[in-house]
């Protein structure tokens, strides 16, 4: 049976290793780990000049010859989501640990079955790494445990829609906003934003969190950081206008359409509510340039697993207690925490 890696020794693979996200995520492990980290990419050229390789995470029998052919990786992480979990697959059988910055609820899922096969090679992987899942994760489970225990969470974020995301970020986005989500719109105050409508938004948190923390009832909300463009945005998502977005040659186009509106900031935005009865705790972080701060998660997420090692198994970031402790972390970067509650 092949197990797991040592942290000591091998590489560190970084799938989309020059994208918006995974450039941070290969510059900081790079710092920490010199001469181990390496971009990779479905650009092969771009990913050499780089001092990388060609990686196609849509593609699992090259990518698994790749693992083959270099032999010494310890390490994945996933800057760009796959199709499925087959890649999280290929990794934990060959004892190789994952780090998932990815956001969709299906492929995480998967990746989650997973559990036992990490188990029998000593292998780790970490879902819901980044700002959203992940540092809402992590708030969330502050903010559950400050109550005894939520009946009921309500987790907000606010997007800089000036910011610069990867392609993929703002692909996810618009297959999101072509989904009809039953709750409600609420109204948040957020710090240096003022109270914002917030709308129902199919992030995987509030999904995962329901699962990991026991929380009966969780809702994530979506705002921009940009008053006019949210209402426009919700407002054509319930006039039905972008259902089709499904399809795509359209998905293509509004993608492409959405990457190039820069209207507003590059800062953003978290809270986290949780009630139980009469008790209520709200924690809220606020930061800038969320694809960097993606990437860093991404990269202190990577250097706990290789150097103070986490468990075996396949876990989402607020089921680590290590790990609990990253957005202070993040204070050097611009990340500051808020924190306010009552019973």
């Amino acid at each position: 049976m092949t197990t797991a890696k040592s942290g000591g020794a091998g590489r560190v693979l970084v799938a989309g290793g020059y994208g918006a996200v995974g450039a941070t995520v290969t510059a900081r492990l790079g710092e920490w780990f010199p001469g181990r980290v390496l971009p990779a990419g479905r650009d092969g050229a771009r990913a050499r000049s780089l001092g990388g390789v060609r990686a196609d995470v849509a593609d699992p029998h090259e990518f698994r010859r790749l693992l083959a052919d270099m032999g010494d990786v310890t390490a994945v992480v996933l800057c760009v989501e796959p199709p499925d979990a087959g890649i999280t697959r290929i990794c934990l059988e060959q004892g190789i640990h994952v780090v998932d910055v990815g956001a969709t609820p299906r492929v995480l899922e998967a990746a989650g079955a997973l559990h036992e096969v990490a188990l029998g090679t000593g292998a780790t992987a970490v879902l819901s790494v980044g700002v959203a899942p992940g540092l809402t994760n992590l708030l969330a489970r502050r903010a559950h445990e400050a109550v005894g225990g939520a009946a009921r969470l309500d987790v907000t974020v606010l997007l800089g829609s000036g910011a610069r995301h990867g392609t993929d970020a703002v692909r996810w986005t618009v297959a999101g906003l072509a989904e009809q989500v039953p709750a409600g719109a609420r109204r948040t105050g957020l710090p240096g934003y003022g109270v914002r409508t917030a709308h129902p938004f199919p992030f995987s948190d509030q999904h995962t969190l329901r699962r990991t923390l026991g929380i009966p009832e969780a809702t994530t909300r979506l705002c921009l950081d940009s008053r006019t463009l949210t209402a426009l945005l919700f407002a054509l998502r319930r006039t039905g206008a972008l259902r089709a977005a499904h399809r795509p040659g359209l998905a293509r186009l509004l993608t492409a359409a959405f990457g190039r509106v820069h209207l507003g900031g590059d800062g953003f935005a978290l809270r986290a509510d949780a009630h139980r009865g009469d008790a209520h705790a709200a924690l809220a972080l606020t930061g800038s340039e969320q694809s960097h701060v993606t990437g860093l998660v991404a990269a202190y997420t990577t250097r706990e697993l290789l150097t103070a090692g986490l468990p075996a198994g396949v876990h989402h970031v607020e089921q680590l207690p290590p790990l609990a402790g990253l957005p202070e972390r993040l204070a050097g970067d611009g990340v500051r925490v808020w924190t306010r509650g009552r019973r």
